[in-house]
């Protein structure tokens, strides 16, 4: 954006943190937890919210490129091709005394770039990423949580539920596989977790989400709903909630996590489309 003397404003610089693989963990057959630590730990500026979100970045490892990446100076000599791509994952837990965070990841076996990298760092090895931002946190004031979501809200959906106060009430909704990938969440006495079983991978025909919210009995008063998901799944949570149910659509964390048959990067480029919006123009 000009100044008022016309010249351009310099880019804002982007603080790049690197951070260190501890460890991992198979949670469950089809998600891993990547710990990270390491002094990059210190110069990070966590938000007040449950669902803070990290923009972790990946290179091919044939370019040989060091971390922190001077994007600038790569967009120079690269191909928009080789330049390394980001994706967005939800911190799972902050240790603040052993200065560490958790990332849990979602596995489809070799898809992807992120899933195939949890499934194979090794402890000493390297990562860097942009954030953490956040959007959401639990209200104390709230007369009823609504929480929903899928394996990859999973993270998000559990720290929420690890935050709230002890007299919350609500209801967390969790669609997976199957019971394998249940995993123990502490949540109030009056929060109810239920676990939608799709019995395989996602698809329109399988997914419970949405037929489950169909019947749902939602109390009145104060509701905070935060539901996250796929992205036509998301379409139908509005239109059910706003249009059908007539909640107010300015009070509701509720957006896509990804979108099927896409990869990231074609899942942020559409979000500037009509198709990537979750709310009709």
């Amino acid at each position: 954006m000009p100044t008022e003397t016309g010249a351009p404003q310099p880019r804002r610089t982007r603080v790049q943190t690197v951070m260190e693989v501890i460890g991992t963990h198979r949670l469950t057959p089809h998600m891993v937890r990547v710990v990270l630590g390491g002094e990059g730990f210190r110069d990070l500026a966590f938000k007040d919210g449950t669902d803070q979100y990290i923009k972790l970045l990946f290179a091919d490892p044939a370019l040989g490129l060091e971390r922190p990446y001077d994007l600038e100076s790569l967009r120079e000599h690269l191909e928009i091709a080789q330049m390394p791509v980001s994706r967005t994952y939800t911190i799972r837990h902050i240790d603040h005394q052993n200065e560490q965070i958790w990332v849990d990841f979602v596995i489809h076996g070799d898809q992807g770039i992120a899933g195939p990298w949890a499934s194979t760092v090794q402890p000493g090895e390297t990562i860097s990423f942009f954030g953490p931002g956040a959007g959401y946190a639990p209200r104390p004031d709230a007369d009823f949580h609504l929480i929903a979501g899928d394996e990859a809200a999973l993270p998000a959906i559990a720290a929420a539920l690890e935050s709230m106060e002890a007299d919350a009430r609500g209801t967390a909704l969790i669609e997976v596989r199957d019971a394998q990938e249940q995993l123990p969440l502490k949540a109030p006495e009056n929060v109810s977790v239920v676990w939608l079983h799709r019995g395989g991978d996602f698809s329109p025909q399988t997914t419970r989400l949405v037929e489950y919210l169909q019947d749902l009995q939602i109390p009145d008063g104060d509701v905070q709903v935060f539901i996250h998901g796929e992205r036509e799944q998301m379409k139908a949570v509005r239109r059910l909630l706003v249009q059908d149910r007539g909640m107010e659509r300015r009070g509701l964390s509720l957006s896509a996590y990804w979108a099927l048959g896409r990869y990231e990067d074609q899942f942020q480029e559409e979000k500037r489309l009509p198709i990537g919006k979750i709310d009709p123009e």
